[in-house]
């Protein structure tokens, strides 16, 4: 029982000792004067800037902002391109006429795109929540294409021969078969989702950790400025965990393929 412990124990370490490692040098070396602190403050310094941010309120009111404009395009991304993704995907015809056009959009930068949604709908809301959607939709659409393409051609046939319907050929085979692929997607776009909202919060924006940076950096508030940084990794790392988990709740099925 107490090697099983210690094993579970090690595990677990080795997941963060790289992680620790680089705490640990961030802190020594601008403490000892190896690296400028002006650039680089010790770890320590940041962590309290990032608790002062929290005891605040300052940190509440500028995630509240960004959380808004993620989710509005991020969710009204995912509304437009997994059923429009699974229409193109089962009708091969329709996806190759649109393909090349598909193509150049979704390979063509976003924030270079940002200035013309900026002119467009104005420095507001709308053209950030609009550029986020634009950097979100294309991932999302091309893996729920991809995903509803490659469902094996052995289980389609196999239950149009017991004559099921193909609504219940979406909701029974597609849709489960895809479901991998889409979540890779969504993964994608929440990454990219993140990305975006802190260039487009640089400009035009009076709130949201994008802005925090900023105006950190502009008031060379050093400290806050990596403590702002800190928030979005760890907004990143938390949604990528979500994503993962619910992957493993929607494709659960697989653990019981094959089973006796």
């Amino acid at each position: 029982m107490l090697n099983t412990y210690w094993q579970t124990g090690w595990k677990f370490l080795k997941r963060f000792i790289a992680i620790g490692l680089v705490i640990t040098t961030w802190e020594i070396l601008p403490s000892v004067g190896f690296i400028d602190s002006r650039s680089l403050p010790p770890f320590s310094d940041v962590i309290q800037s990032l608790l002062s941010l929290i005891f605040s309120g300052e940190l509440f009111k500028h995630a509240l902002a960004s959380f808004h404009r993620t989710l509005l395009g991020f969710f009204i991304a995912v509304g437009i391109a997994i059923p429009l993704g699974i229409f193109m995907g089962w009708f091969k015809r329709l996806e190759k006429i649109v393909d090349p056009l598909m193509q150049i959009c979704r390979n063509t930068a976003t924030l270079a795109l940002y200035p013309v949604f900026i002119l467009v709908f104005g420095l507001g809301e709308l053209s950030k929540i609009g550029i986020i959607f634009w950097g979100s939709i294309w991932p999302i659409l091309i893996n729920t294409i991809e995903g509803v393409k490659t469902v094996d051609p052995l289980l389609v046939k196999a239950a149009r021969s017991m004559a099921m319907s193909r609504l219940g050929l979406f909701a029974h085979v597609i849709l489960p078969a895809a479901v991998p692929s889409i979540l890779t997607g969504l993964r994608i776009s929440a990454t990219r989702s993140i990305i975006i909202l802190v260039a487009a919060e640089m400009l035009g924006a009076s709130a949201g950790l994008g802005f925090l940076i900023f105006d950190a950096q502009h008031k060379y508030q050093v400290e806050k400025m990596y403590a702002g940084i800190m928030i979005l990794i760890m907004l990143g790392m938390s949604v990528n965990y979500l994503i993962v988990k619910l992957e493993q709740y929607l494709t659960r099925w697989k653990g019981t393929t094959g089973a006796a």
